[in-house]
């Protein structure tokens, strides 16, 4: 009679196939790839109708954008701030860089009195190149 010996068996179920896992972390490694652009939106405007589209000769890094809500929201870069702050760290973005352009981006069914809030600040602050944003009108 022939004795089986419980070693085979042990040695395979010691070895630990990490295929499963790699491709798990491939999976997940493209969800994160594909949703993080998604969570860095701004927020959600409509804004007025009007106005050119971008010149393709602007370097996109110089470029600072202010989201206004019409509940008088303002948006700069990740978070909410207020207009004496924004203004206050454009200003410091500006004495680096002369090149830096600030884009204004207003609801259209906010008040005025935001976007003129935060153009006074900018004012105030000495930064030069500002730009209000809007929908450019189709070309026909």
């Amino acid at each position: 009679m022939r004795r089986f010996s419980q070693r085979n068996s042990l040695v395979t179920l010691s070895d630990i196939n990490i295929t499963p896992l790699l491709d798990l972390a491939f999976v997940l490694l493209i969800i994160f790839i594909i949703t993080t652009p998604l969570l860095e939106q701004g927020l959600n405007l409509k804004l007025p109708a009007g106005g050119q589209p971008d010149s393709p000769k602007l370097n996109p890094r110089d470029i600072r954008t202010i989201d206004i809500s019409q509940n008088g929201l303002y948006k700069f870069r990740a978070g909410y701030s207020t207009p004496e702050a924004i203004a206050a760290e454009l200003r410091r973005e500006q004495v680096r860089n002369p090149n830096l352009l600030v884009y204004i981006r207003g609801d259209q069914e906010g008040a005025l009195k935001y976007c003129a809030a935060m153009l006074n600040q900018l004012e105030r602050a000495g930064v030069v190149n500002i730009s209000l944003r809007t929908d450019p009108t189709p070309r026909r």
